[in-house]
């Protein structure tokens, strides 16, 4: 393989294989997503292990993304390791590969006072919460008592299992011009 083959800017290069006859044969080398900072231009779709759809893209615009820029899980990240444009694929990942384990440190209980006397407080309700430096995390009220309100603020995903489908349009350095081409 020549260093232009192997210069992972270089969307592809021509190299030489021999199938069974020996006879050579032309295949295009395309870098695949591994490298961080590549960008990524792909459909996707989330599912839960029933098929549930939790989101997809499917029937819109692919989105681009640079690997490595924080944008996607690290296991979301991994699956794609390796894929080129035209790449199909379905993968099934771990809670621990997704958003991770439900953390029980992540459920807390609450005094009824701490809420406001209008708020309509129920199970499975979305309250927002502000700490003391002002930022804001969302949690989910798991179960309202007498007198406390049990509220998880783990992911709402976390602890499934998760069907990761993905479509790859184009890999490219982290130029929209490259990609495009």
């Amino acid at each position: 393989m020549t260093e232009r083959a192997q210069d992972a800017d270089i969307r592809s290069s021509r190299i030489e294989v021999r199938d069974l006859d020996l006879a050579p044969v032309a295949v295009e080398a395309v870098p695949g997503t591994g490298a961080a900072g590549r960008e990524v231009r792909l459909h996707f779709a989330l599912q839960l292990e029933s098929g549930e759809v939790i989101d997809s893209n499917f029937d819109r615009e692919p989105v681009s993304f640079c690997i490595g820029d924080g944008n996607l899980l690290p296991g979301f990240e991994e699956k794609l390791s390796g894929l080129v444009a035209g790449d199909h694929r379905e993968f099934l990942l771990e809670p621990e590969q997704a958003f991770g384990p439900v953390n029980e440190d992540n459920v807390q209980r609450f005094p009824h006072y701490q809420f406001a006397p209008d708020l309509a407080l129920a199970s499975g309700a979305v309250i927002e919460f502000a700490d003391a430096t002002g930022n804001k995390q969302a949690g989910v009220v798991r179960s309202v008592g007498k007198q406390w309100v049990e509220v998880d603020f783990n992911h709402p995903l976390a602890g499934r299992r998760i069907r990761f489908i993905v479509q790859v349009h184009a890999v490219g350095p982290n130029t929209e011009q490259d990609l495009d081409r």
